[in-house]
């Protein structure tokens, strides 16, 4: 929603006035102003300017937030993303960053007006990675495929366009950049868009557009502006670029593999890497920009810092890989043309260029004389940035956090209202903008809702609103307070558009194509083997021969000293197999010998056992009476509207389960499993939240400290804005705050209670338990499960577990009778890219750096506690800009504890650790992992160590590196040969 109203106001401010006026006459200048007052600067001087405005930010997630901040201030603000890889590697930007960026080269070259996709821009926000970067020449003039309804269409010569942009053909559309034609029904995935879209024709006649689900293929609903499908790929392999492929095949052998395919016209992974040989040339984004268009700076200090970052990171990313290539990996490619730019050289190039700082103008100067002394302006200091001739201050300041303290919030609100203030609260949906209006009320504050402030929201009033923004503002000098959902309850605002993004297709069972030398194989008869190729073969004489596929499964040897026996299971026989699912390496079983017979006599014997216990387990519970839960009330929908990501199919699934299972009168006892960030403990929020609205208490049981610690901080941001009192018992709690908490409980003040194996106590008693949410449950002492069984016959208990182990021994350890599984991985989830390779100081320094360089955090483990601290210490003098931190076993708890503690809240940049950190962490942050003598550890350990990267949208890498100056055994060997061959989603699970 808007909140232009207030525009007016905040422009009569004499510093944003006057840099306004600055901006127009071609003047360059500082204004100090806090984070939240940025958007509206922005579009108050877009509306003023006959150009768009540009703005800088530090960061790619800055650049996010400023863009959807600005969507409450202005229409037609767009964001430049950058890639997610740097320019010299082999690996392709996502496909919906490349068609983003082309869209908004397209819009800013030629721009029509009133057009809902290609309408003009007003400001446009660059992070300074997509600002250093040089860009392919001609983007901006490919000419998108566009279709509306009523359009005659030649549909051969569409769907070649659509493939001349990139688009792959497909039998059905599952994923961004993808095609289909069926009949007269054309299926296209333009990666911009968040669904595809359905083109049905009657005749040449467009006669229907629609968006579909890639889940079912359901429509979804009518597209009113029709399609719009820019180029998949900045890098497109026309006849001009294979010819170039062509030629320089011969001079550049390291890259010869990929020329060879782009010759062809097929566009192997990295094929951009290749751009400054193979594009007519490369250009400036700021070259591409208007004449006079203004750029705004936002926190310039960082900016520069992160430019000089991104440069230096390059380069010895560069030197890493030519130290790697001498030891016979791929040689580097020398493409300067494509390395980003110098920052000194860009600054202040085309029109005014304004620093939106958050520094006083004292500290500006103070800076500004600092650098000139030590050199600074040359080398990443601020004395070039404050160089301007005008230097200014907004009459404005950040806001004051609250962290939740409505009472105080209410009451500096009510306080504001009473002075005649205009103050506009936003939150991120109409439910906790009507939560905050009853709160505000409650405390005699004059407040009201509205769908969109527009035009003056009046004086003495405090009016709540939906919109977008990080962070407000309070300018004491207009009257005037922004505050943000996130400034009263303390947590930042989650939804992006990247976060809406559809969840891939559930992963299928064994297919032949995506099997890996190595992995392990479970045949019904034969038993465990080992997967060795896929081949072919002909059998049958002559005039009635046929050809087939087979599966090569070795086997352990029948006789000591030979080779292993080999299967050929025919590709019509793969109902026959399946991969093997347990966490440890296991031993190959023998072809035609007894033990797999015996191996599932003894299964069959333990599944007889375990389904002894359940009928009497089921027959104890169908007797006991439970407590049946009410239907979803209107908060309960509201909690879960406001989920800012798309649900997976498995979720919604297990959802239902979940509800109707608590909705019968007899005891609830589900296992949910699945990956981390596959959505389990999105359903545990409101599975609680379901019984917490029935008036019941609920119980959260983790197995440490710490995931009590994150389990607080997810429960509290999705329940922030609804009154439920959660509270935690860990060893981290004082013997005050314990008492507190189990009188809470006691009393019933206390709704949801997340604690480790202490809630199992009998000191601990609860007024009125109705849920119990059991995290990990099989990492809990034997002294815990009788406990934990008794509660099952009381209460509804809802299990969960990131770590597939066999089911069996689940069922066994828990009493399990009903499981829901979770295996669609949400889209913007990717493999961990893996490397494998020789020890070199230069490659781990390139990795760390590279991952601070996007804010992200690295573990760095070394497996022996004797030189841990050196090996810390070697870090340290390798990445000096690093802040880095120990943990490992003999560390005192409180200490261990306390360093994982800070390493969650970002208090450091690199763990050196020891495998302690093999289960039990979800940093979603830290996003790269270097493995010390990688050839020590088993498969499973690797396997382990590499899940705790990759589980959020960012690209996740994995180093296993090992000494270069000894050789390695064969069984080393042919470990980290699958660890790097086997990288698909689900092969690190932890």
């Amino acid at each position: 929603m808007l909140l232009t109203g207030l525009l007016p106001l905040l422009a009569s401010d004499p510093a944003v006035a006057a840099a306004a006026d600055s901006i127009a006459a071609g003047r360059s200048g500082t204004l100090v102003a806090p984070s939240g007052l940025r958007a509206p600067i922005a579009a108050h001087i877009a509306s003023r300017a006959t150009t768009p405005v540009v703005v800088l930010t530090a960061t790619g997630r800055e650049a996010e937030a400023m863009t959807a901040a600005l969507a409450s201030w202005t229409t037609g603000a767009a964001a430049f993303p950058a890639w997610e890889t740097l320019p010299h590697e082999r690996l392709s930007p996502q496909v919906d960053t490349m068609a983003n960026r082309i869209a908004v080269l397209r819009r800013l070259a030629h721009p029509v007006q009133g057009d809902a996709f290609a309408g003009p821009l007003s400001v446009l926000v660059v992070p300074v990675r997509s600002f250093l970067q040089p860009i392919i020449r001609g983007l901006a003039d490919l000419e998108p495929v566009r279709i509306a309804v009523g359009d005659v269409v030649d549909l051969p010569e569409a769907t070649a366009r659509l493939s001349d942009l990139g688009y792959q053909r497909a039998d059905m559309v599952e994923a961004r950049g993808q095609m289909s034609v069926r009949g007269g029904i054309l299926d296209v995935f333009p990666p911009q868009e968040p669904h595809p879209l359905r083109v049905e024709l009657w005749g040449d006649e467009v006669d229907e557009i629609r968006a579909f689900s890639i889940q079912d293929q359901r429509t979804l609903g009518a597209a009113p502006h029709g399609l719009w499908a820019v180029p998949c790929r900045e890098l497109l392999l026309s006849a001009q670029v294979r010819a170039r492929a062509r030629e320089a095949a011969d001079r550049l052998p390291g890259a010869a593999e990929m020329l060879s395919l782009a010759a062809e016209g097929i566009p192997a992974p990295g094929i951009e890497s290749l751009a400054p040989v193979l594009a007519s040339g490369m250009d400036r984004l700021v070259d591409l920009l208007p004449p006079g268009t203004p750029v705004l700076a936002s926190d310039p200090e960082r900016i520069r810092a992160r430019a000089a970052d991104l440069v230096a990171t390059t380069d010895e990313f560069l030197r890493a890989a030519w130290s790697a290539a001498a030891g016979g990996a791929q040689v580097p490619l020398e493409a300067s043309d494509a390395s980003f730019l110098d920052l000194d050289d860009l600054w202040g190039a085309g029109g005014p260029w304004w620093e939106l700082s958050s520094l006083p103008p004292a500290e500006l100067a103070e800076a500004a004389a600092d650098g000139e002394d030590a050199g600074a302006g040359s080398d990443g200091g601020v004395s070039a940035l404050v160089a301007s001739p005008v230097l200014m201050r907004a009459g404005a300041r950040e806001v004051r956090p609250y962290r939740g303290d409505f009472a105080a919030a209410a009451g500096d609100l009510k306080s504001l209202a009473a002075q005649g203030w205009r103050v506009v609260v936003t939150t991120e949906g109409p439910g906790p903008g009507r939560r905050i209006r009853t709160i505000l009320a409650e405390a005699g504050c004059p407040v009201a809702l509205s769908d969109s402030v527009d035009s003056d929201p009046g004086p003495g009033l405090v009016t709540i609103t939906t919109a977008q923004g990080p962070a407000g503002f309070v300018a004491p000098d207009l009257r005037v307070a922004v505050l943000t959902e996130g400034d009263m309850t303390g947590r930042a605002g989650a939804t992006t558009r990247d976060m809406r993004r559809m969840p891939s297709r559930r992963r299928k069972g064994v297919d032949p194509l995506t099997l890996h030398p190595g992995d392990y194989i479970v045949h019904e008869q034969h038993g465990i083997g080992r997967f060795v190729e896929l081949v072919s073969r002909t059998v049958g004489r002559s005039d009635a021969a046929a050809t087939r596929d087979y599966l090569v499964i070795e086997y352990a040897p029948s006789k000591r000293g030979q080779p292993g026996d080999r299967l050929f299971v025919p590709t019509d026989a793969l109902d026959q197999i399946s991969k093997y699912t347990g966490s440890d390496e296991p031993s190959l079983t023998k072809m035609g010998g007894a033990d797999w017979a015996k191996t599932k006599a003894r299964a069959k014997k333990a599944v007889n056992e375990v389904a002894k216990e359940l009928i009497r387990l089921y027959a104890v519970r169908q007797q006991t009476k439970g407590h049946a839960f009410g239907p979803d009330t209107p908060w309960q929908r509201e909690l879960e509207d406001a989920f800012p990501y798309v649900e997976t199919p498995d979720q919604l699934v297990t959802i239902d389960e979940v509800k109707a299972d608590m909705e019968k009168p007899v005891p609830m006892d589900r296992l949910l499993t699945g990956d981390v960030g596959y959505g389990k403990t999105e359903i545990a929020v409101r599975a609680a939240f379901k019984a917490i609205q029935d008036g019941y208490q609920v119980a959260v049981l983790v197995p440490t400290t710490l995931l009590v610690t994150q389990h607080f901080e997810t429960f509290s941001e999705r329940y922030a804005g609804f009154p439920v009192e959660i509270g935690t018992l860990s060893r981290f709690s004082t013997p005050k705050q314990t008492e507190e908490v189990k009188e809470g409980l006691a009393s019933g003040r206390i709704d949801l209670v997340i604690g480790t194996h202490a809630l199992l106590t009998g000191a601990v008693a609860f007024k009125k338990l109705g849920l119990v949410v059991i995290d990990e449950e099989q990492r809990f002492g034997v002294e815990h499960k009788e406990t934990l069984k008794a509660l099952r016959t009381d209460v509804d208990v809802l299990s969960m577990s990131a770590t597939p182990i066999p089911r069996t021994l689940e069922m066994a350890v828990s009493g399990i009778r009903e499981m829901s599984i979770l295996q669609t991985p949400p889209e913007e989830r990717q493999p961990v890219l893996t490397f494998v390779g020789a020890h070199t100081d230069a490659q781990v320094s390139a990795a760390i750096r590279r991952e601070l360089l996007r804010d992200g955090q690295v573990f760095y483990v070394h497996n022996r506690v004797d030189s841990i601290n050196s090996v810390a210490a070697r870090v340290q003098s390798l990445v000096p800009e690093a802040r880095v931190r120990v943990a490992h076993g003999k560390l005192g708890e409180h200490q261990l504890e306390a360093v994982i503690q800070d390493f969650w809240n970002h208090e450091f940049d690199v763990l050196v650790c020891t495998t302690i950190v093999e289960t039990g962490l979800d940093i979603s942050n830290a996003n790269t992992l270097i493995v010390d003598r990688a050839d020590v550890f088993g498969l499973s350990q690797l396997h382990q160590l590499r899940g705790r990267v990759g589980r959020g949208r960012e690209r996740a890498y994995a180093y296993f590196f090992y000494p270069g100056d000894r050789a390695l055994t064969q069984t080393a060997h042919e470990r980290l040969k699958t660890i790097a061959a086997n990288t698909d989603l689900g092969a690190g699970l932890a």
